[in-house]
């Protein structure tokens, strides 16, 4: 029974670090339901229930990189995200993101021609 209370110990305490530190890391910008002071605080001061309670309602949802079942993938395209290199004119930066997006569009028709003759002259592909 003392080998059990052991165990049990050593897990909370562990898992009590692992929130901790997950906690501290964790951008304040995409905490759930409290503020990031406040799940410090409880994760601090109530160790198993604090964990415990910030495992389920306070970290971040991750989110897939890959699109599944409905998500959409990245949240921008590859030419726009944050954090790209941007080139110092500013006119041959725009030439470039507009020569991306015209061949990515080029790309849909072209995709979409062979999918209407895939399916024969007369049928449309629904959009």
């Amino acid at each position: 029974m003392l080998y059990l209370d052991g165990v049990l110990t050593l897990v909370v305490l562990l898992l009590w670090i692992f929130c901790l530190i997950d906690v501290i890391t964790t951008d304040e910008s995409v905490c759930r339901n409290l503020g990031k002071t406040v799940w410090l605080l409880l994760v601090l001061f109530l160790p198993a229930i604090g964990s415990i309670a910030w495992l389920v309602a306070g970290r971040p949802q991750a989110t897939p990189d890959l699109p599944y079942k409905g998500n959409s993938g990245p949240a921008f395209p590859e030419y726009e995200r944050p954090g790209r290199y941007v080139d110092p004119d500013p006119e041959r930066d725009a030439a470039y993101l507009q020569s991306l997006r015209d061949r990515a569009e080029q790309q849909r028709r072209a995709y979409q021609e062979r999918k209407r003759r895939a399916l024969g002259d007369g049928d449309q592909p629904s959009p």
